[in-house]
């Protein structure tokens, strides 16, 4: 189906929906993954991204989404002198990641950390403001922002997946849908759980807190 946005695209600041609001849609995903602004950031473009990123205001728009501004904010514009005042160190890089054919253009890899917390995302803009994250840390994955998201790899033990369930039931969030994919019985189990209401900080804790939870992130929800 397609939304009044694939044919308008989304409000941002420009000058392309491709290059800077889907790429701060992009930093926003990577911030949820540390909980917040990064202390640091490496930001490894690819394609287009590489190409024409600079001229386009890709690094404004990643580094602000870094910051969480969202991609109508108008500090997009300055963000990378707003990041020195914040304490952002960043650096960016022109890298491969893959063949053409099998790697959309428009696509980053960022590595953030922030504390004891570090994370590497692979992810692309589609066009229109939309995005897709496809590897957290090394681990296929398929997040669009749509919604409120909670990405994590656990041991395929029996009953998890309904114990993770009754935790979400607990704090009152509705699942829309839940993704579970593993590479064979009784290896570890990759989930993406996409849910209604916006999480608590506290519902990844008590996921995390599972004995046979390896990881956990929670990824809002940064599209329409």
């Amino acid at each position: 189906m397609v939304s009044i946005l694939d044919i308008i695209g989304p409000v941002m600041v420009g000058p392309s929906s491709s290059h800077t609001a889907g790429a701060c849609r992009l930093g926003l995903l990577a911030r949820n993954l540390v909980g917040g602004t990064p202390e640091r950031a490496v930001v490894e473009l690819h394609g287009s991204f590489a190409r024409t990123g600079e001229g386009h205001g890709t690094d404004k728009a990643i580094v602000g989404g870094l910051m969480g501004f969202r991609p109508d904010d108008d500090r997009i514009r300055t963000a990378l002198e707003i990041c020195e005042r914040e304490g952002l160190d960043y650096r960016f890089e022109k890298t491969t990641l893959g063949e053409e054919s099998e790697v959309h253009p428009n696509s980053v890899r960022i590595t953030v950390e922030r504390g004891d917390r570090s994370a590497v995302m692979i992810g692309a803009s589609l066009g229109a403001g939309r995005v897709l994250v496809n590897e957290i840390d090394g681990y296929p994955v398929e997040v669009h922002g749509n919604h409120h998201t909670i990405v994590l790899v656990a041991e395929d033990v029996k009953g998890s997946i309904a114990r993770i369930a009754g935790l979400f039931a607990e704090d009152g969030i509705n699942i829309a849908t839940l993704r579970l994919t593993r590479k064979h019985r009784g290896g570890d189990a990759f989930m993406v759980i996409e849910v209604d209401e916006q999480p608590g900080e506290e519902v990844r804790e008590h996921i995390r807190a599972l004995p046979w939870v390896k990881w956990a992130f929670r990824l809002d929800k940064v599209s329409a």
